[in-house]
């Protein structure tokens, strides 16, 4: 799966999203990888902060409009995604109430 082109969409590539990318490839490394995307998301300014966020939500919505060809790959992306969004931002920019209807 490409998930670089769905962090960035049409947006510009933020060095950020290489550290979130091995994340989604490998769920395991997320523990280890918290952190420095945390220290490095401080160091980005307002503009990026919010190109970054928006990668993230990017990844939720994919995870969520395909969540029915793939529920694990789903529930990893959504996950990650989240994870690292309430640790930077301290909560979700959208909260999911309820599923995409089928």
């Amino acid at each position: 799966m490409d998930y670089l082109r769905i962090l960035c969409g049409r947006e510009e590539h933020i060095s950020l999203y290489d550290q979130v990318v091995l994340c989604l490839e490998d769920i395991t490394v997320l523990p280890d990888m918290i952190e420095p995307i945390f220290r490095e998301a401080g160091t980005l300014n307002e503009q990026l902060i919010d190109k970054f966020r928006f990668g993230l939500l990017r990844v939720q919505i994919y995870s969520e409009i395909h969540r029915n060809m793939d529920m694990e790959e789903s529930q990893k992306m959504r996950y990650v995604s989240e994870m690292i969004e309430r640790s930077i931002f301290g909560g979700l920019f959208i909260e999911r109430e309820t599923y995409v209807s089928d």
